[in-house]
């Protein structure tokens, strides 16, 4: 009787810490139900954002030098690569035909002059002749139009000489700017054409950098640019799209560019067959270090004042529009759309939808629903 007792009150007693432990289980489990999730809150951000772009570099002035002339080529003055200044002689032509020429053109040219003196003479002779009525006053205008013709022999013999005179300085090629000599692909002795390719000449004391803007980035750049002021001049008046930004270079070994340029022009079309439109920055060049024909990473920084920035992670979209989950007092989420200004990056800067101080879940947006209760954990991230 004694051992039924003992074991009624055993099996009583293992029940009740069954339940207990049951219960604390249960408990348990309902606190791993409140998410621990990663929370931000939203405030006015001083920031620069960087764009990158594949850049094409050009020598502000890169020109093909030809031949103007037929001949031998006599001399080449020059090495491959090397600097030169304006004026100094590159090739040597031969030039005794030329100087056969201009001979021949001076010849030409007095004896039309001879001719000419003769006809005046003639001229007022007649002249003479007609005041004292000897002869008829046609007879001095026939003597008058010879005295024209031979004065535009004159004219023509003149233009020869010009002419020879030019041909013969041709026959000396010289640096029409200081710059950098290109490959030479032809040797003394060589037989040229008028045309005939000698060599490139590149100015590379400063280069010109082309890249391209796709249309919606564009639109977004001149945006960014409206909103942080940058698009007005020092007056407040609008720039009229010649941005004069700072823009910086990479170069293809990954090596930053040490000079800063600046953006000059941009063209007034977009492309219709790219959807795109190009800009032109320059950038000096005092080390030689940027050659004509190479290419480079050019990076845009645009300032923005008091911005509020959202993480991309953040965001998910709906139809075309873009959300994030608000988090209230009650750590209760709440879907709210907002409107994106422009996106850069990692993040998207808000034009209207969201306010500072506002707190808004970093991530897993994936993994919760509307109205759900979170635990948040405040997260602080680098935008």
């Amino acid at each position: 009787m004694k051992k039924n007792i003992l074991l009624g009150w055993l099996l009583l007693l293992l029940a009740g810490l069954s339940q207990t432990g049951c219960s604390s289980y249960g408990g348990q489990n309902s606190k791993q139900d409140t998410l621990q999730l990663p929370v931000i809150t939203l405030a006015g951000k001083d920031t620069v954002l960087q764009t990158a772009y594949v850049a094409d570099i050009q020598a502000i002035k890169n020109v093909e030098i030809r031949a103007r002339v037929k001949g031998f080529l006599e001399g080449i003055y020059i090495g491959e690569g090397r600097l030169v200044k304006k004026g100094q002689l590159l090739f040597k032509i031969n030039d005794d035909e030329y100087k056969t020429a201009l001979s021949k053109a001076h010849a030409a040219l007095q004896n039309a002059e001879a001719a000419a003196r003769a006809t005046q003479l003639e001229v007022e002779r007649v002249q003479l002749l007609v005041d004292r009525h000897v002869v008829v006053p046609s007879e001095l205008e026939v003597a008058k139009a010879r005295l024209a013709a031979d004065k535009a022999n004159i004219e023509e013999a003149r233009s020869s000489v010009t002419s020879a005179e030019n041909h013969l300085s041709y026959t000396a090629v010289r640096a029409p700017f200081d710059g950098l000599i290109d490959r030479i692909p032809l040797k003394p002795g060589s037989l040229i054409d008028e045309g005939t390719l000698l060599t490139s000449l590149s100015d590379i004391s400063a280069m010109y950098a082309y890249f391209s803007f796709p249309e919606n980035e564009y639109l977004q750049y001149q945006r960014t640019r409206h909103l942080t002021g940058q698009g007005h001049d020092s007056t407040g008046q609008p720039s009229h799209g010649i941005p004069n930004d700072k823009v910086k270079l990479v170069l293809a070994d990954g090596s930053s560019y040490p000079y800063t340029g600046i953006i000059e022009t941009v063209e007034g079309e977009i492309e219709q067959t790219t959807g795109s439109i190009d800009f032109r920055a320059r950038f000096p060049n005092p080390q030689l270090l940027l050659r004509h024909g190479a290419t480079a990473r050019l990076y845009i920084s645009t300032r923005a004042d008091s911005v509020l920035l959202v993480p991309q992670r953040s965001v998910f979209d709906i139809q075309d529009k873009s959300y994030v989950y608000l988090v209230d007092k009650d750590n209760k989420l709440h879907m709210q759309s907002f409107e994106p200004l422009t996106r850069f990056s990692h993040y998207y800067i808000v034009k209207q939808g969201l306010h500072p101080s506002d707190r808004i879940l970093y991530e897993g947006a994936q993994n919760v629903r509307e109205g759900m209760v979170i635990k948040p954990r405040t997260t602080n991230i680098n935008l």
